[in-house]
C-alpha cells in the first residue's frame, strides 16, 4: 500500500490564502511546475533557497510513493531588465558587455546552475525545458489569445488586453490586485504608446534591429514575453491543468498572475490547483543586493572566501541551515546563524553515525510509533521542516539514552526507529553526512595551527633552532610554511 493513503497533505494555496488539503488530479501522480532561472548571471542564494525549498517538496511526495513529474525550466531567452516590456534583454545586455554571443553567456550560467545545486544535494527534475526550444508552441499560444480577442497585435508586437481579459475572468486574483486600482496608479512610461492599456503586457515582441535574440513570427521578428514561456513549457509538459506550480516569492506578480490570465484565456479554466510560493532570503536583517555589496554568492559559503563568514561551511550545513526555516518565512542569513547551524548539523550526524552500535532488547520503552507519527505530521502539516527537524533531535536524544542503555529497544522498534531517522535525514531533508576525509582534513589543519603556534613561541623566545626544526620538519611532509607580515599561513604539496 503506498504511504500517501495513509498520509493526509495540507498545502497552503496561494490562491486561496489558506492551507488546503492536497488531492491529485490523478489519484497517486503528480504534476509540479517550479519557474527557473534565468541564466545570464550566477545563480545568487536567494534562488537556491527557493529550489531547494521545492526540492525537500519533491522528495516528500515521492517517499510517499506519488509519481510526480516534475518539470522547472530553464529561461534563456532572457527578458527585459526589471522585468518590464521595453528595455534592454538580460542575457543579450550581458553578451553584450562581456563581447560574448548571448548563447555563450546561456552555456556558461547554465552549468553554474547545474553545478550549484549538484552540490547543495538538489534532485534534478525529470524534465528541464529552455524557451529557446519550445518558441513553436509559445507562437501558437500567441494565436489562440488573439482568435479569443483578448491578444492584439500592434506595430509589430503583440499584448494580452488586460481591461478586456477582466470582463469575464479576474487579472489579479493571486495577488489580491484590483485592476481599477492597477489603472489608476500606472503613469505612462516611453515605450507604452503601442498599448491599449498600461497593464497590458507583452506576449510578443518585435526585436530592434540591434537585437540579436530574435524569432520569425506572423507578426514580426521578435522575441516572445517573459511570462509566455511557463504557460506553454507547463501545459506541454503537465497538461492544460496540473497539481502544483511553484516559485519564489517575488514571481506571484505580475509572471504567475499573468501565466495564469494567459491559460485561462487559451482553455477558459484555471491551469492550477495549488499554488506555492517560497519565500526570500536577507543577509544580516537586509535585503540581498549586489549594487550595495550585501550580497553573497552559494560558491563562497563553500570557499569561506566572503568578508561576511568567518570560515567555510559544507553545502550540506547550508541546507540544513536554510531548512531549520519554514519555506514561507523569510529566512536571515548571517555567520552566527551558520555557525549555530554548523554545531546541530553536526550533533545530528554524529549520533546517526552511532546507530550501529544501539543492541536490541526484548522490550522498549520508548514509543517509536508515536515519534514516527509526528515526523509525518510535521511534513504533513504544510512540509514544515522546522517542526520535523526538532523531532529528529529527539531521535538524537532516543540515540544517546539507548547507547547509555537508560531505554531500549526491541529489535522491530529499533530497524523502524533507524529506517524512519534516516529516511528523514537523507532522503527527505536531502542531508549529506561528512565524509571522513573532510573530517580528516579538519583535524589536520588543527594540528598544523598547533605547530605554527608552538614555532611562533619558539621565534618569540628566539628559539631559532626548534622554530628552523619545525619548519623543516613540516616540510618533509609535504606542508609549507610562508611568513607573512600579520601571520604564517601555510599550503599541503
Amino acid at each position: 500500500m503506498p504511504l500517501y493513503n495513509n498520509n493526509t497533505v495540507n498545502i497552503y494555496n496561494s490562491l486561496s490564502g489558506k492551507k488546503e488539503i492536497f488531492k491529485p488530479i490523478n489519484e497517486g501522480y503528480i504534476g509540479m511546475y517550479v519557474c527557473g532561472p534565468t541564466v545570464y548571471s550566477n545563480v545568487h542564494l536567494g534562488n537556491v533557497r527557493t529550489f531547494m525549498s521545492f526540492d525537500l517538496i519533491y522528495r516528500y511526495l515521492i517517499h510517499l510513493d506519488y509519481k510526480v513529474r516534475y518539470v522547472r525550466n530553464i529561461t534563456d531567452v532572457g527578458h527585459i531588465v526589471d522585468d518590464v516590456d521595453d528595455g534592454e534583454d538580460k542575457i543579450a545586455k550581458k553578451a553584450r558587455l562581456e563581447q560574448l554571443e548571448p548563447m555563450e553567456i546561456v552555456q556558461r550560467y547554465t552549468v553554474d546552475f547545474h553545478e550549484i545545486l549538484h552540490q547543495f544535494n538538489l534532485l534534478p527534475p525529470n524534465i528541464e525545458p529552455t524557451a529557446t526550444g519550445h518558441i513553436i508552441e509559445q507562437i501558437e499560444i500567441v494565436k489562440k489569445i488573439i482568435d479569443r480577442g483578448i491578444g492584439y497585435e500592434s506595430n509589430g508586437s503583440v499584448y494580452f488586453d488586460v481591461v478586456k481579459f477582466n470582463e469575464t475572468n479576474h487579472y489579479g486574483q493571486l495577488s489580491g490586485r484590483n485592476i481599477e486600482d492597477m489603472l489608476a496608479n500606472t503613469r505612462d512610461t516611453d515605450g507604452q504608446s503601442d498599448k491599449r492599456n498600461p497593464q497590458d503586457f507583452a506576449l510578443w515582441k518585435k526585436a530592434e534591429p540591434e537585437h540579436i535574440m530574435r524569432w520569425p513570427s506572423p507578426w514580426s521578428d521578435g522575441f516572445p514575453g517573459w511570462h509566455l514561456e511557463c504557460t506553454a513549457m507547463s501545459t506541454k509538459y503537465l497538461g492544460e491543468k496540473f497539481d502544483l506550480h511553484g516559485g519564489g516569492m517575488d514571481l506571484k506578480f505580475p509572471h504567475h498572475e499573468c501565466e495564469i490570465a494567459q491559460n485561462e484565456a487559451c482553455t477558459g479554466h484555471a491551469p492550477v490547483n495549488y499554488w506555492m510560493h517560497a519565500n526570500m532570503l536577507t543577509l544580516n536583517g537586509k535585503k540581498m543586493s549586489k549594487s550595495t555589496g550585501n550580497n553573497i554568492l552559494p560558491k563562497e559559503i563553500i570557499t569561506g572566501e566572503s568578508e561576511f563568514l568567518s570560515k567555510a561551511f559544507s553545502p550540506s550545513v547550508a541546507r540544513f541551515f536554510m531548512l531549520q526555516a519554514h519555506y514561507r518565512s523569510v529566512l536571515d542569513f548571517s555567520d552566527d546563524a551558520i555557525v549555530a547551524a554548523e554545531k546541530g548539523h553536526i550533533r545530528l550526524m554524529e549520533a546517526l553515525s552511532k546507530l550501529n552500535q544501539i543492541e536490541a532488547s526484548d522490550n522498549s520503552s520508548i514509543d517509536v510509533k508515536s515519534w514516527k507519527d509526528q515526523c509525518y505530521q510535521a511534513m504533513n502539516d504544510d512540509f514544515n521542516s522546522p517542526i520535523l527537524i526538532a523531532h529528529l533531535f529527539e531521535g538524537v536524544r532516543f540515540i544517546n539514552i539507548l547507547l547509555d542503555k537508560t531505554a531500549t529497544l526491541n529489535i522491530d522498534d529499533l530497524a523502524d526507529f533507524t529506517k524512519t531517522i534516516n529516511s528523514f535525514v537523507f532522503d527527505i531533508l536531502g542531508l549529506q553526512a561528512e565524509t571522513n576525509d573532510s573530517a580528516s582534513h579538519e583535524k589536520l589543519e588543527g594540528v598544523i595551527q598547533m605547530l605554527i603556534g608552538m614555532r611562533n613561541d619558539a621565534r618569540t623566545n628566539k628559539n631559532w633552532k626548534l622554530s628552523d626544526d619545525i619548519r623543516d620538519q613540516l616540510l618533509l611532509l609535504g606542508i609549507h610554511l610562508k611568513d607573512g607580515k600579520e601571520a604564517t599561513e601555510f599550503s599541503i604539496s
